[in-house]
């Protein structure tokens, strides 16, 4: 039985390190990419390694560049001849009033949250096909349904393209490949920063707390799973409850 193949974009920090940290438990050949923290996903690499004593590799990708999005998967299947589970979590946002924002911060948070998923998917599905079988899960938000934040536009705008490119791919590729969406209300990562705000958004959460990135991590890995075969073309809230 060949080993599993699991790639997921943004993978050195937050939600992504718990992904790749859970996959790499659960046996997956792990490969993730990276964009400025090369430090953090080599630490991520050697502790895989180590712990899981699984095979882990670490790409740097812009995802904002076809050319290396599509060097990228050429390489994973020219060495490991397949992809099985896709996952697009990369993802920016950029905070700010409506005055302050510009046409190019708008256009860069599209390319990475919403045309960098299309572009992997794109690539990635061929291989899938050929196959019969494969995963692709967005990491989208719960600001994409009906959680919305002003000074986050450009992000709720992105995330919620990203669910209708999600509803789209679960149709094109049918019955092979399986799409979902998962949408994450607020999680306790490193890049969180809330300050005084905090206890205000925990009110409005019906569990009371903030989730933890392994909580996500453990949703995504199990719609990876054979048991999670019939779900599909789904966007899976994850957030607690939260009623903003």
């Amino acid at each position: 039985m060949k080993e599993k193949v699991v790639l997921i974009t943004g993978g050195s920090r937050g939600i992504g390190k718990e992904i790749a940290l859970k996959f790499a438990k659960e046996g997956y050949i792990t490969l993730f990419t990276y964009l400025n923290s090369k430090e953090k996903a080599e630490q991520i690499k050697k502790q895989i390694e180590k712990n899981y004593e699984g095979k882990c590799e670490i790409y740097k990708l812009d995802i904002k560049e076809e050319n290396q999005i599509k060097t990228l998967i050429k390489n994973i299947i020219d060495k490991y001849q397949h992809i099985d589970v896709l996952i697009n979590n990369a993802g920016i946002d950029k905070v700010s009033f409506i005055e302050e924002k510009t046409k190019a911060d708008f256009i860069e948070i599209l390319e990475v949250n919403l045309i960098g998923p299309f572009l992997l998917s794109k690539e990635v599905a061929p291989h899938m096909l050929e196959k019969k079988q494969g995963k692709i899960i967005n990491i989208s938000s719960n600001n994409s349904i009906n959680t919305n934040c002003p000074y986050s536009l450009e992000y709720d705008a992105s995330k919620a393209a990203l669910n209708s490119l999600t509803y789209n791919l679960s149709d094109l590729y049918a019955p092979y490949i399986k799409v979902n969406a998962i949408a994450p209300g607020w999680v306790k990562t490193d890049m969180l920063d809330l300050e005084e705000g905090e206890e205000i958004e925990k009110e409005k959460i019906n569990i009371g707390r903030f989730a933890e990135a392994s909580e996500i991590a453990n949703l995504t890995y199990f719609l990876s799973t054979k048991e999670a075969d019939y779900i599909n073309r789904e966007i899976i809230k994850i957030d607690g409850g939260f009623h903003g």
